[in-house]
């Protein structure tokens, strides 16, 4: 299948929908929250608070769909999970008018707690979807395209929300969502996996997953390699206002315009990562640069002296440097066989995203002793450290027949 296929183009609308809705919640923050009546002084912990949640809500949903994306299907995953967060998104409109049985805050925690559960779904079962239909070695191309298109999603929500109010974002998510399911609807299943389910193998388990010291390794790979991404959109970017006041910085960041210049970044990393990869037809390689540039951006964020519109530009570049997100998104479908590919493929970028909690907590533990900037730069190198080591475990998949099964 050529990767401007429909299958792919709607895969990338749903990615698009994907991102729009995660990061939401990233640039309506402020404004919901205040709104809600939450004290000026209580916004950033309160908004971090519910950002974790979200990315918790990621994480156990990144092995419910992906578990059930082997066992069930592809497509049937997808619906599931769009219905979940579409209507989490709508709910998110109507906070505030719910009663006070429990407090807003909460309130709020729990729809984007359950909003992160469904949108976990997207991504891991489109890739695979995509992966398994696109030919061997055009499947970098057109994994960049549902990447780059993606990703653009976070533009979207940033334009969004400074021409509307912060319910009406989150009705236009919702309103998006069910938009996406109605194209699902002409998409089939992936021949592959239609192939496997007459086979006797186990499908979707995590017993099988976790048994084989072969297949922890692979997946420990995949997962590490994706950790930076996460580190950079969470802790330097979601709360780049936070990094920029604790260097100085007189003027206040406005996370959501970091935000949308790091997507904007993300579209041209997306597709130039996938394009490397095609081009020195190595996953590996493809990822090895994109780390070295991250590496050397983390440095200049958390110790550069910059101006306001230095964050901004500094956020463009840093999205560039983790645009590696396609390939290490296509590198999880590769590197397992058709009855584990889905849980893998939706386990591993929800993993990434979710460590986003227990980063924050290492560098708030760490910023008394070191500062807000010089924690988050020690947390980053580990970070990456461990994305390099992830690298040199991995086995080059560009152009791998994907029709296989793990025994």
């Amino acid at each position: 299948m050529h990767p401007l296929s429909l299958p792919v183009l709607v895969a990338a609308l749903g990615y698009f929908v994907d991102i729009y809705d995660i990061v939401i919640f990233g640039v309506t923050r402020g404004p919901s929250l205040k709104d809600l009546g939450i004290a000026p002084d209580q916004v950033n912990a309160v908004g971090q608070m519910i950002f974790n949640g979200q990315m918790v809500g990621m994480l156990l949903g990144g092995v419910l769909w992906g578990v059930l994306g082997d066992r069930v299907g592809r497509i049937q995953a997808l619906w599931g999970c769009i219905i979940l967060y579409s209507l989490a998104n709508l709910a998110c409109a109507g906070l505030g008018h719910y009663g006070t049985w429990m407090p807003v805050e909460q309130q709020y925690l729990w729809l984007r707690f359950i909003a992160g559960v469904g949108l976990a779904g997207e991504l891991g079962a489109a890739i695979t979807l995509v992966s398994e239909l696109v030919d061997p070695r055009r499947r970098g191309w057109a994994t960049a395209l549902v990447a780059g298109i993606g990703v653009s999603g976070a533009v979207a929500a940033v334009g969004i929300s400074k021409l509307t109010d912060w319910r009406t974002a989150y009705v236009v998510g919702g309103i998006l969502g069910f938009a996406l399911l109605l194209l699902r609807v002409r998409i089939l299943e992936s021949g592959i996996f239609a192939h496997s389910v007459q086979s006797h193998v186990r499908r979707g388990s995590l017993v099988m997953l976790f048994a084989s010291a072969d297949r922890w390794r692979r997946l420990l790979a995949c997962i590490l390699i994706g950790v930076p991404t996460w580190f950079v959109v969470g802790s330097l970017v979601f709360f780049s206002n936070k990094l920029a006041a604790a260097k100085g910085v007189a003027e206040p960041v406005d996370p959501a315009f970091a935000i949308m210049w790091c997507y904007i970044g993300l579209i041209v990393g997306d597709l130039g990562s996938g394009a490397a990869s095609q081009l020195l037809r190595s996953r590996r390689l493809a990822i090895g640069l994109f780390l070295a540039l991250t590496t050397v951006l983390v440095g200049v964020a958390c110790l550069a002296p910059l101006p306001v519109t230095g964050y901004y530009v500094l956020a463009a570049c840093l999205g560039v440097a983790v645009g590696y997100w396609a390939v290490f998104v296509s590198v999880a479908a590769e590197q397992f066989g058709t009855n584990l590919r889905a849980t893998v493929a939706t386990i591993v970028p929800n993993v990434a995203r979710g460590l986003v909690w227990p980063i924050s907590l290492a560098t708030t533990a760490l910023t008394p002793s070191l500062g807000h900037p010089h924690a988050t730069l020690a947390i980053g190198a580990i970070c990456l450290a461990l994305a390099f080591l992830g690298v040199w475990l991995l086995r080059e998949t560009w152009g791998t027949d994907l029709d296989w099964q793990e025994a």
